[in-house]
């Protein structure tokens, strides 16, 4: 392992960093509040600043500027309101975000892993669990319904469940992502790693897959302003309930709409619930007018909510999902169900064989 750089606005701190890393001399301090340039050339760099203020987030720029080559990865730790931090790291171009309380164990394993690859965005930086959990963590700050999430976090965000994806089972991610909690949450990110192994079989390049499993992640943020006990209702809705939930695609293209989102992005969040015959919702596009992006995000979006649990239904094995999908004919493009059905095979394990 080559020379890891750890800038600090606390040297003291820094110190009882670097004795927790295992100390050595690979392990290099530096003030960032100091008057002397950090050296450049390392192999890691991470940043332990435990308040993130405009001055402190302009001498973090130059000193990574400084410090880091193209490749070199970047792990910042996160002293209080993780979510305002978070985003702060995201613009710096972190790697690697994790609160600063973070368990030592933990921390040893993403310094020691981010340190020895070469890429840093392999899942090998920690295991499927943690992917999970750090993109429940970006999922955490872009679903608020006070604003629309900055671009940068939900980039991060997709970056996450793409690596998790194309590096491990996508029915390993879906049997971690259920373990979660909010419901909500939980079907996004579900929705958005089938996106993400609907665009590896289709043979999408890295930008068409990105995009896909962005427009997947932010589908339902319009959800984020519909009231929680319609959200969380542990039981069918009433037909006025349903209303206020239908209501949420507008929502949400109205939050995104001056956020810097480009266009099939918004079309994504507008329109995963129309059918190509017409009978969708909000707005009743047919055919031609629903983008092919929208009408992948819709089938991963049903296929979804059919294989998980919901307190008033149980989950659906693949294959009867599936079989769904299929029988719902004309409302979906019938060429793309057919090629999600390798997406359906990989999330049960065999014998199962979706149809041809």
């Amino acid at each position: 392992m080559g020379r890891t750089l750890i800038l600090t606005d606390d040297l003291g701190r820094g110190d009882r960093l670097v004795r927790s890393l295992g100390g050595g001399p690979s392990l290099v301090l530096h003030d960032l509040y100091g008057d002397a340039e950090p050296p450049s050339g390392s192999t890691l760099v991470i940043s332990d600043v435990s308040a993130l203020t405009s001055e402190a987030v302009l001498r973090l720029r130059r000193a990574l500027a400084v410090a880091r080559g193209g490749s070199t990865p970047f792990l910042a730790l996160i002293h209080g309101n993780l979510g305002r931090g978070e985003i702060q790291a995201t613009a710096l171009g972190a790697t690697r975000i994790l609160p600063a309380s973070t368990a030592i164990a933990m921390l040893l394993n993403a310094v020691a892993a981010l340190g020895a690859t070469d890429d840093p965005t392999s899942v090998g930086i920690g295991s499927l669990r943690q992917c999970a959990q750090e993109a429940r963590a970006k999922f955490t700050v872009i679903f608020r319904g006070d604003k629309a999430p900055a671009p940068t976090i939900v980039d991060s965000g997709t970056a996450i469940v793409n690596r998790a994806i194309r590096e491990s089972k996508v029915r390993d991610w879906l049997n971690v992502v259920a373990s979660f909690d909010d419901q909500t949450h939980r079907h996004c990110l579900t929705v958005a790693g089938l996106a993400a192994a609907f665009a590896r079989t289709l043979g999408l390049n890295d930008a068409d897959s990105h995009h896909l499993t962005r427009g997947a992640l932010l589908h339902d943020i319009g959800k984020a302003r519909v009231p929680i006990t319609i959200l969380n209702k542990p039981a069918p809705l009433t037909p006025e309930e349903r209303v206020a939930m239908d209501r949420h695609p507008a929502i949400g293209h109205a939050m995104l709409l001056d956020g810097g989102y480009d266009a099939l992005t918004l079309a994504v969040v507008r329109s995963h619930h129309e059918y190509l015959d017409g009978t969708g919702y909000p707005d009743g596009l047919r055919a031609a007018e629903i983008p092919d992006l929208v009408r992948l995000t819709t089938i991963c979006d049903i296929f979804a909510a059919l294989i998980e649990s919901r307190p008033y239904k149980a989950a659906k094995p693949a294959r009867e999902a599936y079989a769904i999908l299929e029988r719902m004919g004309t409302k979906l493009d019938p060429d793309l169900v057919r090629a999600f059905g390798r997406v359906a095979i990989a999330c049960e394990p065999p014998p199962y064989r979706a149809s041809a």
